[in-house]
């Protein structure tokens, strides 16, 4: 397999950068190549861009190098987008389509690639998985083994998604043997919330509906319950992965309001439900088991809309079986 320092060469400035609404795999990732860009290119200028990352992920070393303000008048020689199509990108993506040179490096099936340079493997389980095989095994050092790690956990659920493969395991092994505190970082990143992330994920449970002959669960936030709350959408990560663990559940959707009349929609699935297909209808993308979008209606309107698209795939599951 190729090396991603072999299309940076030359390069005198680098941004790396990845999706709006940065989850583990985008921060790890992101974080892991930028270390390791600084390491193998001392010369040169890199650059991270990103959405404010949550408190959770200060645990990776220089997560404060991160710039959160995007100065859209640069142009960079390469410009790596991670994890994401360029259309995702938020505020980065005018710099991004400047860049003299733009690499995409993701996992998500449905992305069919957006720069010069595409490597997009949907058998991977995690960005951070694909851009350790793009590293040199000999430069990595402890603190990109620990931003890649925690990419990895958090796209295969620390390890128990369908998504898990056997080279998952490898390199996630090899990452620990630098020492670092695994099962500290899975408990600080993965798990612990705070009292009131654990009060909206009660009350998202608490609120939620099965439909479809109970093969589906949904629930929803307000931009009001938000506000009563006091969270933001960050802290609303891992409640469609509780409504998933609903024993006899296909597929699971939880959105958020976002805007008059817009909610931001992520889904989950067994594997019965395509949930990628799904969200590709209504402009989003992501993974067989794992997907979302964002969709303009009313809460009702926007799940009927959804719920026609489920049903068309179990009504084909259940004649195949």
């Amino acid at each position: 397999m190729m090396k991603i320092i072999d299309e940076l060469k030359g390069a005198k400035t680098v941004a790396v950068s990845g999706h709006i609404r940065p989850d583990g795999d985008c921060i790890g990732s992101v974080m892991g190549l930028y270390l390791y860009l600084k390491k193998e290119m001392p010369e040169a200028q890199i650059d991270a861009y990103l959405e404010k990352p949550a408190e959770i992920f200060g645990c990776i070393d220089h997560i404060e190098d991160v710039k959160s303000e995007f100065n859209t008048d640069r142009v960079y020689d390469v410009f790596v987008a991670l994890d994401t199509t360029d259309d995702r990108l938020g505020e980065a993506q005018a710099i991004y389509r400047r860049a003299h040179k733009k690499i995409n490096v993701d996992h998500h099936v449905s992305n069919k690639g957006c720069g010069d340079v595409n490597i997009v493997e949907p058998e991977r389980s995690s960005t951070a998985e694909l851009l350790y095989e793009l590293m040199d095994p000999e430069k990595v050092d402890v603190q990109i083994a620990k931003a890649l790690y925690i990419g990895i956990i958090h796209d295969t659920g620390v390890l128990r998604y369908s998504n898990t493969a056997p080279r998952t395991l490898q390199i996630t092994s090899e990452l620990v043997k630098f020492g670092f505190d695994f099962s500290e970082i899975i408990e600080e990143t993965f798990y612990e919330r705070t009292y009131l992330q654990t009060q909206i994920m009660g009350r998202a449970i608490l609120e939620s509906v099965r439909f479809m002959d109970n093969r589906c669960i949904v629930s929803m936030v307000t931009r009001r319950m938000m506000e009563f709350y006091r969270v933001t959408p960050k802290d609303l990560d891992g409640i469609v992965n509780h409504l998933q663990s609903v024993k006899d559940v296909d597929c699971s959707i939880f959105m958020y309001e976002t805007g008059t009349l817009e909610y931001k929609v992520s889904m989950r699935s067994n594997g019965k439900v395509d949930v990628s297909a799904v969200a590709m209808k209504f402009g989003g993308g992501g993974h067989v088991r794992a997907a979302g979008c964002t969709m303009n209606g009313t809460y009702h309107d926007n799940i009927n809309n959804l719920s026609i698209e489920i049903a068309e795939q179990l009504k084909a599951a259940g004649k195949n079986t």
